[in-house]
């Protein structure tokens, strides 16, 4: 029986994070992944390669994308004899994707892989009736060319013509991610101001970040955009308190609006990952090791807040790892909504929500806000569904290197009321 090993962050990359409708409206996915895996090939000398797994996602896909981890590793310089594994879990996949291919290290199946995902919402599938596509189904079920002309036009009438958009909406409630927070806010009483202000926040810190040059190699440009288009270094409270309510828009005590949620986004990311062994071999340092990982869910049908599963991974890992909530020199906590950042972290600090929900003796606590997000998070950056995870994991990684050493906790809410953490540390 093989020995644990541990799973190190080699390092991360990542194409600028754009809004949807922009500079990548006409990439799409396979176009984005091929960008940042060939961008990591280069970089570590991968070129021909044979790793052990590229495990790589995306949320919002044509049909034709569904092999898109294997295709994408076929354009990227890997050898060709690499394989690839494409996954989804909303919000939550490339960190999901990172556990993967740490779990195929510590168990000794691989030595190095690659995790990583796409998304966009500009080059989106589009659908048709369910009248029409059994009409053309009928149609090449028929043999005869009389027949099939037959098939084609009896009963048919222009309305089956009318295409169909990907919704946002949770299939059980019918109500979109937006909605489900405002719930969630009202819940935990979280105001427009508070929300509006950690905006602001994350913005001021990714553009610190950008001028410190933290993200020097880990964003590479593309498509003539070298930043995430999405920052707005200017925004102000006086501005971000002028947007409408996006969501609820009816009562008059909509909270969220667009410059406090996340924006629809198009982007990639990845990280690659190995063992001491592969890594000492190759001459590659290991920035940190993802050491913990934790999922969970909630049942936000009857109930529960859809964004809340964060709020149960999160004690359950710690409890795994023998750690308290304030043992972290960092907080990656992906900006889903304003909302949801602080619903979180209101919980963890309610007596009440850690004894009946949590089954612990007291209250997880508060953590220090000036280690939270150091770096902006998905509100000045957007968040393309798949890519999100592994912008968190490079970035991470990043800041525990270049302070030597420490401990850094990522949470990620997704859709479908489930949750993705991890920890990372350097020893």
């Amino acid at each position: 029986m093989n020995s644990i090993k541990r799973a190190g962050i080699i390092g991360g990359v990542r194409i600028p994070f754009c809004r949807n409708n922009t500079a990548y409206a006409d990439v799409g996915n396979f176009g984005m992944a091929v960008k940042t895996l060939g961008v990591l090939v280069e970089r570590y000398n991968l070129h021909g390669v044979e790793l052990g797994e590229v495990a790589f996602g995306a949320v919002i896909k044509h049909a034709f994308d569904w092999n898109l981890a294997r295709e994408a590793t076929l354009s990227s310089g890997l050898a060709p004899t690499t394989p690839g594994i494409t996954t989804a879990r909303a919000c939550g996949t490339s960190l999901d994707n990172a556990i993967l291919i740490a779990n195929k290290i510590a168990a000794g199946q691989i030595d190095a892989g690659i995790a990583g995902g796409a998304d966009t919402t500009s080059d989106v599938p589009i659908v048709y009736s369910k009248s029409l596509q059994q009409r053309l189904l009928a149609v090449n079920r028929a043999r005869k060319p009389i027949d099939k002309f037959k098939t084609a036009y009896r009963g048919f009438s222009l309305g089956e013509l009318k295409p169909s958009f990907p919704g946002v909406a949770e299939p059980r409630t019918g109500k979109s991610m937006g909605d489900h927070c405002e719930l969630m806010a009202r819940e935990w009483h979280i105001g427009r101001e508070e929300q509006d202000a950690l905006a602001l926040a994350s913005h001021q810190k990714l553009a610190a970040a950008y001028a410190r040059g933290f993200f020097s190699d880990l964003i590479v440009p593309f498509r003539g955009v070298d930043r995430d288009n999405i920052l707005r270094a200017d925004t102000t409270l006086e501005k971000l308190a002028t947007l409408k309510p996006a969501f609820d828009k009816i009562s008059g005590h909509g909270t969220l609006t667009a410059g406090n949620s996340s924006a629809l986004s198009d982007g990639s990311a990845a990280v690659l990952i190995a063992s001491d062994e592969w890594a000492a071999a190759r001459g590659l340092k290991v920035q940190a090791y993802l050491t913990h990982a934790r999922v969970a869910a909630v049942d936000f049908v009857h109930g529960e807040g859809l964004l809340m599963a964060p709020t149960i991974a999160v004690p359950r890992m710690l409890a795994e790892a023998g750690l308290t909530l304030q043992d972290f020199d960092f907080y990656e906590i992906h900006e889903a909504f304003a909302a949801q950042v602080l619903c979180t972290l209101r919980a963890w600090e309610s007596d009440e929500y850690c004894r009946t929900r949590l089954g612990l003796d007291k209250a997880l606590g508060a953590i220090d806000p000036a280690r939270m997000n150091v770096n902006g998070s998905s509100l000045a950056t957007g968040h393309p569904f798949a890519a999100t995870g592994a912008r968190l994991i490079a970035t991470l990684a990043r800041m525990l290197d270049e302070k030597g050493s420490g401990r850094g906790l990522i949470s990620i809410c997704t859709a479908g009321g489930m949750g993705v953490t991890a920890i990372l540390e350097k020893p």
